[in-house]
């Protein structure tokens, strides 16, 4: 199926502007996105923040049930929060943990993630355990079959990486852990928006979800999906007058729906903002963006290889981030003469992932995240730029 290209371009007028290979950071979004903001920031100036927001209720349902659509879900499953990782924080947090319980998680595991399980293993003696890798790079999912057993009370593992291409397995991860009757909590900040992903495929109990990646939203936007079977045995770390009602003066009641994770105050801009970057997503269809971000990076991939760069992506499935070297020149150099070029990337380092630097040596990585807007032409000006190198 032919990818309207031309049209994503016209649709996204950053695109005329500068080579843009951060999509792992923060995408370019698209002109609906950019004007479903100003135009509700206009309006809440005109009337007042609480009257706008009262007449926009139906519009805020809606964004709950787009984001469940993009994950296969019911809108009841879903909390909308300020950003991934306050997603990823209010299950993790409110997961109970107790000494010699284990915490199994992936190898390829983020800053954010594993500095949260050091500080509650060192709170309560919980212990965090990380399964290799198998030959592929991935997530090694008989290692995680063995080491399942009745002391482990989560497995939590991002799907993909911020240091590389990587898709792991979640499906397989999924299956174990619904058999084993353990919570999976899923990072899906990394693959929301470029991934077509469901989470009844994906078994997992809860997934976090960032706007301003894959999705094309304003940044400061996220939601988390919550199975009820999860989220009826949690109650959230901390709760306001919208994620619990109080009843008398000595009771509270949680919110029954994945609200409970919620608070009460919210950007309404953004948040419209991340309903019109998942509408405008499902528009195009998950399937066909995943098939279009796929091919531009292996060519991407491989182009760099023949260049010179060594690429350091791994894994059974890739996605659209790739990470390369070009020895003699550090990584944050390239970025700069990338950045001269009006072409921008990113740098992964060891404090990103201190699991998969360590256990492979990296050193610092140049990241270039493509998307369905970036075409071959601006692939070929990147590879130029490496090959001056």
């Amino acid at each position: 199926m032919t990818f309207d290209v031309e049209r994503a371009r016209r649709e996204t007028p950053g695109s005329a502007e500068v080579v843009h290979f951060n999509n792992a950071g923060s995408a370019l979004p698209p002109s609906v996105v950019t004007d479903t903001v100003v135009d509700y920031l206009r309006h809440e100036a005109l009337i007042g923040g609480y009257e706008a927001a009262a007449e926009a209720s139906e519009k805020l349902a809606a964004v709950y049930t787009s984001a469940a659509r993009l994950v296969g879900a019911e809108a009841d499953d879903i909390a909308l929060t300020d950003n991934a990782t306050r997603s990823w924080q209010a299950v993790f947090y409110a997961l109970p943990f107790g000494p010699g319980d284990r915490i199994l998680t992936s190898r390829a595991e983020y800053a954010s993630n594993a500095i949260a399980f050091l500080q509650v293993a060192k709170r309560t003696g919980a212990v965090v355990e990380v399964i290799g890798d198998d030959e592929s790079g991935q997530l090694d999912v008989e290692e995680l079959r063995r080491r399942v057993d009745g002391d482990v009370k989560l497995i939590a593992v991002s799907h993909v990486p911020t240091q590389g291409g990587l898709v792991n397995p979640a499906e397989e991860i999924g299956a174990i852990a619904r058999s084993a009757g353990i919570p999976f909590l899923l990072d899906a900040c990394q693959s929301v928006g470029q991934l077509d992903l469901d989470v009844a495929r994906l078994n997992c109990d809860a997934l976090s979800a960032t706007g301003r990646k894959y999705l094309r939203g304003p940044r400061g936007t996220g939601f988390l999906y919550v199975h009820p079977a999860l989220r009826e045995r949690l109650e959230p770390a901390m709760l306001d007058l919208h994620s619990a009602s109080w009843e008398s003066p000595t009771e509270y009641v949680v919110d029954p729906t994945a609200k409970r994770f919620e608070v009460w105050e919210r950007d309404f801009a953004a948040v419209f903002g991340l309903g019109a970057a998942i509408d405008y997503a499902l528009g195009w269809g998950l399937p066909a963006i995943e098939a279009r971000v796929t091919s531009l990076a292996a060519t991407l991939r491989e182009r760099l290889t023949e260049a010179g760069a060594r690429v350091h992506d791994v894994g059974a499935r890739q996605c659209g981030i790739v990470t390369f070297t070009v020895e003699g020149t550090p990584a944050k150099e390239i970025k700069a003469r990338l950045a001269a070029a009006g072409i921008n990337t990113s740098v992964s380092s060891r404090t990103s992932a201190q699991y998969d630097f360590t256990a492979r040596d990296l050193p610092d990585l140049l990241r270039a995240s493509v998307h369905y807007y970036n075409t071959e032409d601006e692939i070929d000006l990147l590879v130029r730029q490496v090959e001056k190198l």
